[in-house]
């Protein structure tokens, strides 16, 4: 899947969630989100993109992709996936 599109589609599951008036929830929705019905090629490529930059991602998104790309680097970190 091209970066384009999964920059449009983690740009409108934040949409969705910044309707939630607390912005950690939100953030922690669109996370949660992307673990739960992204596979993980996809994650790794937003993660990667994020990392060299993130053109394109909206605040929300960027911030949920920050956090799942840190939750990796301690999960890869302590020995786990």
């Amino acid at each position: 899947m091209e970066t384009e599109n999964l920059v449009k589609m983690v740009n409108n599951i934040g949409e969705f969630f910044s309707a939630e008036p607390d912005i950690d929830v939100g953030v922690a929705g669109v996370t949660d989100h992307l673990k739960r019905f992204w596979e993980s090629r996809m994650r790794t490529a937003i993660i990667q993109h994020y990392l060299n930059g993130g053109v394109g991602l909206s605040d929300i998104a960027r911030s949920a992709v920050a956090k799942l790309a840190a939750e990796r680097k301690e999960l890869s970190q302590s020995g786990g996936d």
